[in-house]
């Protein structure tokens, strides 16, 4: 546990759910794990108790990755968790596929439908079919605009042209829209959405006032700050800003609320959290400030001052668009200035 982690609290200590089980966490809500083929390596995954026209059963939030050996856990899942009732419905939080991979096997299986944002649909069922900013040659020529000219990192991103539909092959043909503000009836108890923007592109939280109960999904974190990144499909946008903007909307939840993250384990200590994630970002922001004052800096320029870890070739796209991210808010508060070079590379001068 990192130090800022012991300024959390995990009511369920070390306890996790056993692989194709699943944990307690209030009455009518288990909380399922599965594996990941990432450096992140697990998802969390929630199963709530509902009754729908008078039908029992199971809403199912999140899906984890189409992998074979994801369908063979939740079948052990659907075998021992569910008590002999079917899934009525499937809640997918957002478009990234460890979220979202097996939606449409999961509505099929039930024939379940799919509840989800509009934004994050239709991004969803754009990047299965087409080539995004995920991988292939716009997306190196984007990064190559910021500097990554390694030819083995320039390669792995062109060569890989739509990695989304590796793991997302396919979205459910139909779905109800999630939208902020909605109260969404699971069970005895109403669910209000909570939108937030900047890691995706209109995430759905949850929050059940009754039970005290926060589904964050990846706008709240307790390890690991979020990734935030510009992306070539939106090539000068503020994502930052608009996910600092986001996670303020928590600010209002009660202090003891129980927060059920995507990645890490149960926590309370929500408040602190967000101070904590505006603090990290604010000391990047910083950095990143600094390094420009002293010469006109790239965002490869800037990776060795965010990130003080080796980063691998998987990991470096996802690195390069948060380092982008940092120097978009600086740009677009004015704090920064841009110039495209000869090498055609953008980069970025404090203002005098």
């Amino acid at each position: 546990m990192n130090l800022l982690e012991q300024q959390l609290h995990y009511p369920m200590g070390e306890a996790l759910p056993d692989a194709g089980g699943s944990m307690e966490l209030a009455p009518g809500v288990r909380w399922v794990r599965m594996a990941l083929p990432f450096a992140l390596d697990h998802i969390n995954l929630w199963l709530l108790r509902d009754e729908i026209d008078g039908r029992a059963g199971w809403t199912v939030v999140d899906c984890c990755v189409d992998r074979p050996s994801a369908r063979a856990q939740w079948e052990q899942v659907f075998a021992t968790q569910l008590q002999g009732l079917p899934v009525l419905r499937v809640i997918v939080t957002h478009m990234h596929p460890d979220h979202a991979g097996l939606a449409h096997w999961l509505c099929e299986r039930w024939a379940a439908p799919l509840w989800m944002s509009a934004t994050d649909y239709n991004g969803a069922r754009l990047a299965s079919v087409m080539k995004t900013g995920f991988g292939g040659a716009r997306a190196a020529a984007f990064f190559a605009l910021h500097g990554l000219t390694d030819p083995a990192a320039v390669e792995q991103i062109r060569s890989h042209a739509n990695p989304y539909s590796d793991l997302v092959p396919d979205v459910p043909g139909q779905y109800r829209r999630m939208k902020d503000g909605d109260v969404v009836r699971i069970g005895s108890h109403g669910w209000r959405c909570i939108s937030g923007y900047g890691h995706a592109p209109e995430h759905i939280a949850l929050h059940c006032d009754a039970l005290k109960l926060l589904i964050s999904g990846d706008m709240i974190l307790p390890r690991i700050s979020t990734n935030v990144s510009v992306y070539e499909v939106e090539p000068e946008s503020d994502v930052l800003r608009d996910f600092l903007a986001s996670i303020d909307k928590f600010g209002s939840l009660a202090q003891d609320t129980l927060t059920l993250p995507s990645h890490g384990k149960p926590f309370i200590g929500l408040h602190r959290r967000i101070e904590q994630l505006h603090e990290h970002h604010g000391e990047r922001l910083a950095e990143v400030l600094r390094a420009c004052g002293q010469a006109p800096r790239c965002a490869m320029d800037v990776l060795p001052v965010m990130f003080r870890r080796q980063l691998d070739l998987q990991q470096i796209p996802f690195a390069l668009g948060e380092a982008i991210a940092h120097l978009h808010l600086l740009w677009h508060q004015g704090k920064l200035e841009r110039a495209r070079g000869a090498d055609g590379i953008w980069r970025f001068s404090a203002t005098s």
